[in-house]
């Protein structure tokens, strides 16, 4: 298919061809037939990617606290390649369009193929013939309602939340300031609701535009006869509330907006404004309300909604993004609206970047709503794209999932060993970027083009925590040597399935991305009690720092922390005592905090065959900048302490020696596993060790349940 792309690091757009996204639980495959492009907001988005790296910088200073945080904790070379590896992606553009569905899993059946439906959401309602969205920003479109109008819904949906947030009653009198697109449409809605409306902008042909079809009063901001205009057409008394639609650096419309309204009048901030509130004399004065209006409505930025599907009970929330679609939708239906005036370019998909050249002022023409159209037809999933050419080594390897974590650390290691042929991603521009980037063969978003590939005989898996078995079993099922990142497994069921699978492979070769076991420095320590002869005590200190419940980390796709990286530090204690766990307890804080996660914050201990114990303090409810990792190894009258695996230090007959490496294992892991696979012989890590780290995963939450001291058996 066919997508509009940017090069996030060199700001240049073109189109190119890209493998279809996948469809997957609660999401819809649909067929674009146009799409919008939103002036305002894309002409942001693409002039940050075409500025310079410092220009980038300044218009984003909170990615460069990050990047300041990350080198504190990380180092400059692993810091580098996080930056190197976000710099150099590939972005999508558009949020706002409308299509055919090819295919849906939504969990409601409310969607089927052939369907018309207008779609929303930054990544998902792209330039692209092809996209998957969300069950909850989609929308059916009624009859009658033309597709090139249906596009236009997620800002229809804008402006529409904006208007329900001003709360108008028949015969209000109410100002738009900013007659772009946006403005226009917020005019529109609100003489739909029988409002008198009065409309302000800077530029003379978005005022006789207003003017001209919408029966709206406008005039310039920089007219004399402004303020004379305002009186007249409110009597005297101001206006009710007044709308800001503008966009820009400048705080005129918020200081505007306090001159121009009546006593006890409302503000609503739907465009990206300044808002640095003058408190004399017209706020204070007055008695004005401030409002901001949150994208297309209730639902916005929460991932339960937008993600998973979880819609809001429609008796207390009545409007959602989804159903102010719908309403937009149905004033497009009965003609409270209309939108042909309004369209001034149609460009096709291969055109695209024309329109842009106009966004950008690079054309000097006048536009307001610029749409993309899509040719109709059938669209083959089957077929992966061709990238590159590369011979295929004794090691063809294959990815599914590909994101900042495997391009950090992992693809950049593995190329080296062998042959990378396939990555599979779920989003198309996503998988095609990875693989121009490191040289994969070709790029797809179907697991199968690697599963069934009988010529790919290694299979890394990096995908979301809830996919790792399922896609390990399949691996196993297709004789490749599978390395997948932590964790193994979600629950028991999984993990019995896998165990069943690999006893019933012949030389079965699995692997699982534990690899703090492998770092330098840990490999120091575990010589240093080599021999010892008797059991140690452990003692993790772990400042993991906070991750909001809303992260998928913590949903039912991430699994939460317990599962998904203390199994690290599980790994770890099983290396340096050579020894299997056999009990543990955990004790979690209690707090009332709805926003903690109190198993985010545990102390837990572990008991293991030969005596050892371990102890590992976990926490989200400390200060970053404290380092993340402390360990400390107690045994034979001496003591080994490493911070966050950059420096250890050996205290041994009153003598202290100190250790400086850099690095958790990630590339070391990476030449075992290779080194391992290409000798025959088995893997790193014992599968019963994974097992056992895994098992006791679970048996940490069980404890955390029960409030009692819980058995590992395998």
């Amino acid at each position: 298919m066919k997508q509009l792309i940017q090069n996030f690091k060199s700001g240049d757009l073109y189109i190119d061809d890209l493998p279809l996204p996948s469809v997957n639980r609660g999401f819809v495959l649909v067929a674009n037939r146009f799409s919008l492009i939103s002036a305002g907001t894309e002409k942001t988005t693409v002039s940050t990617a075409k500025a310079s790296l410092i220009g980038k910088a300044k218009m984003r200073p909170d990615l460069v606290k990050q990047v300041i945080q990350n080198y504190k904790k990380e180092g400059f070379k692993a810091t580098l390649e996080k930056v190197r590896t976000k710099l150099d992606s590939l972005k999508a553009l558009g949020y706002s369009s409308a299509g055919v569905v090819l295919s849906s899993m939504d969990t409601a059946g409310l969607f089927q193929p052939g369907d018309f439906v207008a779609c929303a959401g930054l990544g998902y309602a792209s330039h692209a013939e092809v996209v998957c969205v969300p069950q909850n920003l989609l929308a059916k479109v009624p009859d009658g309602v033309d597709l090139e109008d249906a596009c236009f819904t997620t800002l229809g949906a804008i402006a529409l939340q904006g208007v329900r947030q001003a709360n108008p009653h028949l015969g209000d009198n109410i100002c738009v300031i900013g007659l772009g697109l946006l403005g226009q449409i917020t005019c529109q809605i609100l003489k739909a609701n029988g409002c008198n409306v009065f409309g302000i902008d800077v530029s003379a042909k978005m005022v006789e535009l207003a003017n001209q079809i919408h029966s709206v009063k406008a005039f310039l901001r920089n007219d004399p006869n402004l303020f004379t205009a305002v009186e007249n057409f409110s009597n005297g008394h101001g206006f009710d509330s007044v709308i800001i639609t503008a966009a820009g650096q400048t705080n005129d419309p918020v200081e505007l907006s306090g001159q121009i309204l009546r006593k006890k009048g409302v503000v609503i901030v739907v465009g990206a404004v300044k808002m640095d509130l003058p408190r004399d004399p017209d706020f204070y004065q007055k008695e004005l309300e401030l409002k901001l209006s949150c994208s297309y409505g209730p639902g916005r930025y929460d991932s339960t909604y937008e993600e998973e599907g979880l819609d809001y009970p429609y008796g207390y929330v009545r409007w959602t993004e989804q159903r102010n679609m719908e309403a937009f939708l149905g004033l497009l239906g009965n003609r409270s609206i209309n939108l042909k005036q309004l369209t001034t370019h149609v460009f096709n998909i291969e055109d695209a970047v024309q329109a842009y050249d106009i966004v950008l002022g690079k054309k000097s023409e006048p536009f307001v709503g610029i749409l993309i159209k899509y040719p109709a037809g059938q669209k083959d999933k089957g077929i992966p794209v061709h990238v590159n050419s590369n011979p295929v080594k004794k090691f063809n390897i294959g990815f599914i999932g590909a994101g900042s974590f495997a391009q950090s650390y992992l693809i950049p290691n593995v190329k080296i060993f062998g042959s990378l042929d396939t990555v599979v991603t779920r989003n198309g521009l996503n998988s095609k970027n990875v693989a121009q980037k490191f040289g994969f063969n070709q790029a797809s978003s179907e697991p199968l083009h690697i599963l069934d590939n009988k010529d790919i005989n290694t299979l890394f898996i990096a995908t979301q925590h809830d996919t790792h078995a399922s896609y390990t079993i399949a691996g196993l099922k297709s004789n490749k040597a599978v390395f997948v990142e932590k964790p193994l497994a979600m629950n028991q069921d999984e993990l019995n399935e896998v165990i069943s699978t690999f006893n019933s492979c012949n030389s079965p070769f699995l692997m699982v991305g534990f690899n703090r076991r492998f770092a330098d420095i840990i490999r120091i320590a575990k010589e240093s009690f080599r021999n010892l002869g008797e059991p140690v005590v452990m003692n993790f200190r772990v400042n993991a720092g906070f991750i909001p419940k809303n992260h998928w980390t913590q949903t039912d796709a991430g699994g939460g922390r317990i599962i998904g990286e203390i199994c690290h530090f599980i790994d770890l204690m099983q290396f340096l005592t050579d020894s299997e766990p056999v009990k543990v307890f955990a004790e979690c804080i209690s707090s009332k905090n709805e926003k903690l996660k109190n198993d985010d914050n545990l102390s837990m201990t572990l008991k293991f065959a030969d005596g050892s114990v371990g102890n590992l303090v976990y926490t989200a409810n400390g200060d970053k900048s404290l380092p993340k990792e402390r360990f400390e190894i107690f045994g034979g009258g001496s003591v080994f302490v490493i911070d966050d695996f950059r420096k250890g230090m050996l205290f041994r007959n009153n003598q202290e020696k100190q250790y400086k490496t850099t690095g958790k294992g990630h590339k070391q892991e990476i030449d075992e596993f290779f080194r391992a696979l290409g000798a025959g012989r088995q893997a790193p890590i014992s599968f019963r060790s994974i097992c056992l780290t895994t098992l006791t995963t679970f048996k940490i939450k069980e404890s955390l349940g029960t409030g009692l001291p819980q058995a590992i058996e395998l």
